[in-house]
């Protein structure tokens, strides 16, 4: 009979539980579908708590000239123009109407004397634009969404996760196999349309400030079923994370600690950011904050745990409580240091990936029938490097389309989630394979794997890239990936965490290889990706985006795609700032490295 599974069936199935997947369910759930939200962590647990300093929406209450159009220059200025113009157009309009309907559902923002939502300022933004809950704004989003989300009536799968999309003879996305975490037993999802919202892949590398679902599952999922992903080799590092002590390095230490005067300086007391970009400084874009951090320590003028000075005790002990309550609780307990008397040491951490499945602008449709994407998981919007609390509204805006496409296309297209019984016992069968394979002299453990493969990433793929070290990156990861078969774990199925790495471990391999054969590709600098064996962006790469989709052979195929040309009313609103932007970039290239 082989391995028995349990059926559950829904109009759609939302992967993951961040605040995309959550915006996503009420959108459906709304047009009268039966949803259910499968989440690999438990419900209210999600990555998007840690997004601390705000959603960025041009809802003008601190700065009355801020508008949508305004946010459409900074975002496409910020991502280098690799961005797809029409999502930034979407996302600026929408992202205020969002904000306020958040409001409407019970989200407690911190208020202007006149009681409207406060916004402060943020890197890369003209204007004063973030709408805040102290420096919990992650935290309060998902509350608000998770308790519309259990008043919609979506049935939530704590603990499963996804193993394999589900496709019908047509090609069409119908379900998806997972297992649940806690006794190992296997769940086959009938959906109609599924929407992936299953966040990044910072667990890549050593130091992030990712938790430890950040293991790209998704993407891969999305990309075994045949979709396209869009600008790959983009990964953010955030310009500061935690120093010391070395078991919280790299948690992040909010841009919000910036907007609200934070100041930047070396072992040398300068304040460095002058050097870099004297017109923005310390709220200059993340790209060039990062680098300048990491530039400053590797010329010797780093704080005492090798990273920069972080200061913000001209705030006060009232003023921190106020505005950066987390900040001051993370600092004085892990690391015993008051940061209203004495500044942190911070220095960048892996944070955020630009790129990410492609999606339609409108629909948030894959290339393949029935699959949908949204939030840090689907690509477009961020280009080559995002702006600070873009990622917020990022979720409400195109989870909501998301879950809104996902519903058009279920009721519009009446097919049946039917599949082939043997492809799901193929697939219960390598997921058991590093279980029930025979022990041998080779056998691979999951944990030493991700071990070498997050050092080598490190090594070969951080802040600063160039040819040669890319190039032994990727022998590295493909010399992983040989070894893939032979990973082995002990125990059963019950609470097996070795289990589940090894699940992970073929999704960290395959991203990897992907973000290191697209970088090779990109030989430029532009955004986060930095070459330092080329003097600064190409004019002609400007105008590409780069699409991994797996060949026939189910290798990594990488095609050259041109970035259509903006309409006029969108090309009228950046006229004179992309001149600027290029010849800035190169100069900054010159005179910074």
């Amino acid at each position: 009979m082989g391995e028995s599974y349990q059926v559950r069936e829904h109009d759609v199935l939302i992967i993951g539980a961040g605040g995309a997947g959550l915006r996503a369910a009420i959108a459906t759930a709304e047009r009268g579908l039966s949803v259910g939200i499968v989440t690999k962590s438990l419900l209210g647990k999600a990555h998007t708590v840690m997004a601390e300093g705000g959603i960025a929406a041009a809802v003008g209450n601190v700065d009355p000239d801020d508008s949508w159009r305004q946010h459409f220059i900074d975002t496409m200025n910020s991502g280098k123009f690799l961005n797809n113009w029409q999502m930034v157009e979407t996302f600026t309009k929408e992202a205020p109407e969002r904000v306020i309907e958040l409001e409407q559902w019970g989200a407690l923002f911190n208020r202007t004397p006149q009681g409207r939502i406060s916004q402060r300022p943020f890197g890369g933004h003209t204007y004063r634009r973030l709408c805040h809950v102290g420096d919990r704004t992650g935290l309060e989003m998902i509350r608000t969404l998770q308790e519309k989300v259990l008043s919609t009536g979506a049935n939530v799968y704590m603990e499963t996760t996804v193993t394999k999309l589900l496709k019908d003879g047509s090609g069409r996305v119908v379900g998806a196999l997972a297992y649940t975490r806690e006794s190992g037993s296997f769940v086959h999802f009938k959906a109609k349309a599924v929407v992936m919202a299953t966040g990044g892949w910072g667990r890549i590398f050593k130091v992030t400030s990712n938790s430890w679902e950040g293991t790209g599952d998704g993407v891969v999922l999305a990309y075994d079923a045949g979709a396209e992903l869009v600008d790959m080799e983009m990964v953010q590092f955030h310009p500061t994370g935690m120093v010391w002590p070395p078991g919280v390095r790299g948690l992040l230490v909010t841009e919000g600690v910036r907007g609200e005067g934070g100041l930047l300086r070396n072992s040398e007391g300068e304040r460095y950011m002058e050097r870099y970009d004297p017109d923005r400084m310390e709220l200059s874009t993340r790209d060039v904050v990062a680098r300048a951090n990491y530039t400053e320590v590797q010329e010797g003028r780093g704080s005492e745990h090798g990273g920069v000075y972080l200061d913000i005790t001209h705030l006060g002990y009232e003023g921190i409580m106020k505005k950066l309550p987390t900040m001051h609780e993370q600092f004085l307990k892990l690391a015993d240091i008051d940061i209203s008397r004495e500044p942190m040491e911070v220095f960048p951490t892996v944070h955020y990936t630009m790129g990410g499945i492609k999606v339609d602008p409108e629909t948030c449709a894959t290339n393949v029938p029935g699959l949908f994407a949204a939030g840090e998981c689907a690509g477009g919007l961020h280009g080559a490097n995002r702006l600070g609390g873009n990622s917020l509204s990022d979720l409400l805006v195109f989870g909501r389309r998301a879950g809104m496409g996902a519903a058009g296309y279920v009721e519009e297209n009446h097919h049946g989630t039917q599949i082939d019984a043997g492809e799901i016992r193929t697939e219960i069968g390598r997921v058991l394979e590093p279980l029930e394979r025979p022990a041998g002299g080779d056998d691979e453990s999951p944990y030493l794997m991700q071990q070498e493969l997050q050092e080598a990433m490190m090594e070969h793929a951080n802040l600063m890239r160039n040819e040669d070290s890319l190039m032994e990156g990727l022998g590295k990861i493909l010399a992983l990936k040989d070894r893939l078969p032979n990973v082995k774990v002990g125990g059963t199925r019950l609470f097996n965490p070795g289990w589940h790495t090894a699940q992970d471990i073929r999704y960290l391999i395959q991203i990897s290889e992907i973000i290191l054969r697209t970088a090779l590709d990109r030989k430029e600098r532009r955004g986060a990706q930095w070459r330092l064996d080329y003097d600064g962006p190409d004019e002609e790469l400007g105008k590409i985006n780069f699409i991994v989709k797996k060949d026939q052979q189910g290798e990594v195929g990488i095609e050259r795609r041109e970035i259509p040309p903006m309409p006029e009313h969108l090309s009228a609103l950046i006229e004179g700032k992309v001149a600027d932007m290029a010849g800035g970039e190169k100069r900054g290239a010159e005179s910074q490295f």
